[in-house]
């Protein structure tokens, strides 16, 4: 319900700081809020709803096999909160490229990457209901040179500081149901070397480098879910960069869904992180 909903959040953003203010974008998980509800806390906090006014949400395709992006075909997404406008404008100038295609309904309400950010948007914006719109942005499984072509994209977007980029990703699905069983027996228990994977990955996306990046999922096949979504920011940071903008990453809190000991555990990362423009 809604005024469930509403305290559970309003009480995980209470015991958070807000060091990372205003954030330009942010990394957030996207599974359930009893999982990872206190960690995307750490993003949601760095948000200024004085300065946004158009929100883009890149979320991976779980459901669709996509080589492309897609954008929604509805106006509004409901929230037990409060409803979101989509931006027509914006998603006019994205239909324009040619780059795009259309999310089925179907498609859009089954996938979970965009929706769990939702209350989480309506909540830390909720000063300025009226005042913004999302740009909600389906990710497909895209290559590198597309996440270089999207990175250029959003570039322009990422450059206005009345945009804020929410990108949706959870960190390692580690187990026999996510087909990944990479341990490190140097880190200790299992749950430990899960953390030092995600953590060598965490530090490379703090470097804002889209190829080292790369390179890390192909070495490490780390099932980061939201890999291109982070791949389409980090190559749109890059591209600021070579304009002469000045940009820092920093993550703000890692947790894990629970602690594998064994081969029959199983368990999925999540992890919060802020851009700034300085």
């Amino acid at each position: 319900t809604g005024p469930q909903l509403n305290a559970q959040l309003e009480g995980w953003l209470s015991q958070v700081q807000s060091t990372k203010r205003p954030a330009r974008a942010i990394i957030a998980p996207h599974a359930g809020y009893t999982y990872c509800g206190s960690c995307a806390a750490h993003a949601y906090k760095q948000v200024d709803p004085n300065i946004t006014r158009k929100v883009f949400i890149l979320g991976p395709s779980h459901h669709v096999p996509l080589s492309r992006c897609a954008l929604s075909s509805v106006d509004i997404y409901r929230t037990p909160l409060y409803d979101l406008r989509i931006d027509q404008k914006i998603y006019g100038e994205l239909w324009k490229t040619g780059m795009f295609e259309r999310m089925s309904l179907q498609t859009d309400e089954d996938e979970h990457s965009i929706e769990m950010h939702l209350p989480y948007t309506a909540k830390a914006m909720e000063s300025h209901k009226d005042e913004f719109t999302i740009i909600p942005v389906l990710v497909g499984a895209l290559s590198e040179s597309k996440e270089q072509e999207f990175g250029k994209l959003f570039s322009k977007y990422l450059a206005d500081p009345s945009n804020l980029f929410v990108v949706s990703s959870d960190f390692c699905h580690w187990g026999q149901r996510f087909r990944y069983s990479y341990y490190d027996e140097s880190q200790g228990e299992i749950y430990r070397s899960i953390e030092h994977l995600d953590k060598m990955g965490m530090s490379i996306i703090e470097q804002l480098d889209p190829v080292s990046f790369s390179n890390y999922l192909k070495k490490y096949h780390n099932t980061i879910c939201g890999r291109h979504p982070i791949g389409v920011l980090l190559n749109a940071i890059n591209e600021l960069q070579k304009n002469g903008m000045n940009m820092s990453f920093s993550f703000l809190n890692y947790a894990q869904s629970s602690q594998c000991r064994n081969w029959q555990d199983s368990s999925v990362s999540y992890a919060a992180g802020a851009l700034m423009v300085h």
